[in-house]
C-alpha cells in the first residue's frame, strides 16, 4: 500500500516571544451637550459610560472570561476602567494603567466639543478627515504624535508579555492608530471601531501583525 504524504493549509501560530494583544474599545460613553463640558483629566474629556456602555462592558466580559488572558490594561480615563471591570472580575485580575494608550488629545475641542463640531461639519473637522491629520483641530496633538505614543505604549506591553495573550481596553482613536501602524494603512483607515468591539494584533519587536478588527459578535 502506498501512503501519500498530505500537505494541509497553513494555520497561524503565535511567533515565539510575541504578545497576542486584544484591543477592546470602551463601551458607549455619556453624550455631549452644548455648553456642558465633560470632567477633564490631564486635558482629556473623561465622561463615564452610558447605560448602553455598561451593557457592552458586560458582554465583553462574558465573551472573554474563558480566554487565557495574562494581563489586563486600561488607560487614565474612567470609561476604560468601567468597561474593563466585568472582565477583571471574571479573571480575578487588577487592571494595569498604560497612559500612552489614552485617547487622542483634541485640544480646544476636548471635553465633548469635538462631537458637536463634528456633527456640525466644522471646516477644521473636514480638513482633519481629508488630510487624516488630527492636528487640524485647534490645539490637538498631531497624527504623528498620537502614533508615536501609541507605538511606545504597545512596545512596553509587548516587552512585558512575551508568549502571552493580553487585553487592553482603549479608545477608538488609539485602535485606529494601532491598526494603521501594524498594517501600514493610511492613518484614519481603521478609525471608527464600534464601542465594545475587539480587535487583535500580534507584536514581536518592531513587527506587528493584524489578526482581527472590530469583532462585535458578542454585542446585540
Amino acid at each position: 500500500m502506498i501512503v501519500t504524504q498530505e500537505y494541509h493549509q497553513h494555520v497561524f501560530t503565535l511567533p515565539p516571544g510575541a504578545v497576542d494583544l486584544l484591543l477592546i474599545r470602551h463601551g458607549q460613553s455619556q453624550p455631549a451637550r452644548a455648553g456642558v463640558s465633560f470632567p477633564m483629566v490631564d486635558g482629556h474629556g473623561d465622561p463615564p459610560l452610558h447605560e448602553n456602555g455598561h451593557m457592552q462592558a458586560r458582554a465583553v466580559g462574558e465573551r472573554l472570561k474563558s480566554e487565557p488572558i495574562s494581563a489586563l490594561y486600561v488607560t487614565t480615563l474612567q470609561r476604560t476602567h468601567q468597561t474593563a471591570a466585568p472582565l477583571a472580575a471574571h479573571l480575578d485580575m487588577a487592571p494595569k494603567v498604560e497612559a500612552d494608550l489614552r485617547e487622542v488629545c483634541l485640544g480646544d475641542w476636548d471635553g465633548g466639543l469635538y462631537r458637536i463640531k463634528a456633527a456640525e461639519g466644522h471646516p477644521a473637522f473636514q480638513r482633519a478627515l481629508a488630510g487624516q491629520e488630527w492636528g487640524e483641530i485647534p490645539g490637538a496633538e498631531t497624527t504623528a504624535q498620537l502614533h508615536a505614543r501609541v507605538a511606545a505604549g504597545l512596545a512596553r506591553i509587548a516587552a512585558r508579555h512575551a508568549d502571552q495573550r493580553v487585553a487592553a481596553v482603549v479608545h477608538g482613536g488609539v485602535i485606529g492608530a494601532a491598526m494603521s501602524i501594524a498594517s501600514g494603512a493610511q492613518p484614519f483607515s481603521f478609525n471608527g471601531a464600534a464601542n465594545g468591539s475587539i480587535s487583535r494584533i500580534v507584536i514581536l519587536g518592531e513587527r506587528m501583525i493584524v489578526r482581527g478588527f472590530n469583532d462585535c459578535a458578542h454585542l446585540n
